[in-house]
């Protein structure tokens, strides 16, 4: 039986990973903005977490890392493309509502990479 400091540990170590992997590939590559689902994915196989803390991994890496990018990013041009983005959506220009759900986004975009990634290392019981 795992003790509970080992879970979280490597919960922890899983969420940095996911969310250092998907800023470097962001960073230093050509690829699409949705890589970071394969690099999630691939990173829950190697590590075999519980699907639940495999998705908190992902989900929490990837949110965060998104939340903190499009604040900074905001704040440098003072909300003007984003108001005028949630303008344009549904939003009543509130630069605040998309922030949240383009954070929402990449948290249920990096949870679900890395649940799959967890349910297909687990052996099937049958």
């Amino acid at each position: 039986m795992k003790s509970s400091l080992s879970i979280s540990l490597k919960l922890v170590l899983t969420m940095f990973l996911s969310a250092f992997v998907a800023y470097a590939i962001g960073l230093y590559s050509v690829l699409p903005w949705w890589s970071f689902v394969i690099t999630n994915f691939f990173i829950a196989i190697l590590f075999g977490q519980k699907p639940i803390n495999s998705f908190l991994a992902g989900a929490l890496g990837i949110g965060l890392l998104w939340l903190v990018l499009i604040l900074i990013m905001d704040s440098q041009n003072q909300h003007l493309l984003s108001t005028k983005v949630a303008n344009i959506l549904p939003l009543n220009g509130s630069y605040a509502k998309l922030i949240v759900i383009t954070s929402l986004i990449g948290f249920l975009l990096g949870g679900f990479a890395s649940l799959t990634g967890s349910l297909i290392r687990k052996p099937k019981e049958v």
